[in-house]
């Protein structure tokens, strides 16, 4: 159990930032969120011991307060909002305050931050997350960390109260870079195996069978075991992950690439087949669904 001293800020309280600070609540650290949704809100405090639960107006006011600041927000964009917009987390930060920012963020503007919070006597570490909102509510997610020893020493205990594995990647903006390029790497096995499926599923074959080859063979990847009979062939669409959340960490890989000048064709691919399934299905919808829209592609 954590020191029932520690308070830590927690912005964001949406899909996965709510179980991630309930996670944080069931470990005995106190959360003081801030969100503007009311029923997020309420749902963090429900349940929650007398005092381990309190609110801030603002982000700001989350830095007046609390010593360690998670954020767990939707990209780069919302992360800048909120330290740089009125009422921001950055003009109120005080030195030795640590930020956390677990969201899914770009390389480059995560640097950028990390200076500028520097600057103010305090510190960041980017700490994305990898697993599903099931892992997030039974605190087991899988963390990359990049950042400094003593910022590192600091945030490990919080984040050690949401997760398991625990990853430490390097200098600051590392992990944003290798969340990015690993969930590459997953998008183009998930695309192979609904692309194998849809074959498949054309020649009469068994699919489950199928599953079962692949999962035995060199074709063994994460979306062979946990996806294909789970998810796909099942009909039931429901892995976690949604479609625009795929397609965002996808674009991230994209400007690493873009920065490194190295040429990624498969990347390219992948960008273009998500981009245009979001466009047809909606952000919202599982990201396994990439195999119905392959189907909705091929009747056009």
């Amino acid at each position: 159990m954590a020191d029932q001293g520690i308070e830590v800020g927690f912005i964001g309280l949406g899909m996965m930032g709510l179980p991630m600070a309930r996670s944080l609540v069931a470990r005995g650290f106190r959360v003081l969120g801030c969100d503007p949704s009311e029923a997020a809100r309420a749902a963090v405090a429900e349940g929650a011991p007398a005092g381990a639960v309190a609110f801030a107006p603002d982000p700001a006011a989350v830095a007046a307060r609390a010593d360690v600041v998670v954020l767990m927000l939707p990209n780069s964009r919302v992360v800048a909002q909120v330290m740089e917009g009125p009422g921001g987390l950055l003009a109120a930060l005080r030195p030795g305050t640590l930020v956390i920012d677990m969201s899914s963020s770009e390389p480059g503007e995560t640097r950028r931050l990390a200076a500028l919070i520097e600057a103010r006597g305090a510190a960041l570490v980017d700490a994305p997350v990898s697993g599903s909102v099931a892992k997030a509510t039974t605190g087991t997610l899988a963390i990359m960390v990049g950042g400094e020893d003593a910022a590192f020493a600091k945030a490990e205990p919080v984040l050690k109260g949401m997760g398991e594995k625990i990853i430490r990647t390097g200098a600051v903006g590392s992990a944003h870079a290798m969340k990015a390029l690993n969930n590459f790497v997953y998008a183009a096995g998930l695309l192979a195996t609904a692309e194998a499926l849809r074959m498949g599923s054309a020649l009469g074959l068994d699919l489950g069978i199928l599953t079962d080859v692949m999962n035995a063979s060199s074709g063994r990847n994460i979306a062979t075991e946990t996806k294909s009979r789970q998810e796909i062939i099942s009909g039931r669409y429901a892995g976690g992950f949604q479609l625009g959340l795929m397609r965002k960490d996808l674009d991230t890989a994209g400007s690493i690439s873009d920065q490194t000048g190295i040429e990624a064709p498969s990347l390219a691919l992948c960008r273009g087949l998500w981009a245009e399934a979001v466009e047809a299905l909606g952000p919202g919808v599982d990201n396994t669904e990439i195999h119905r829209f392959l189907g909705i592609r091929a009747s056009r």
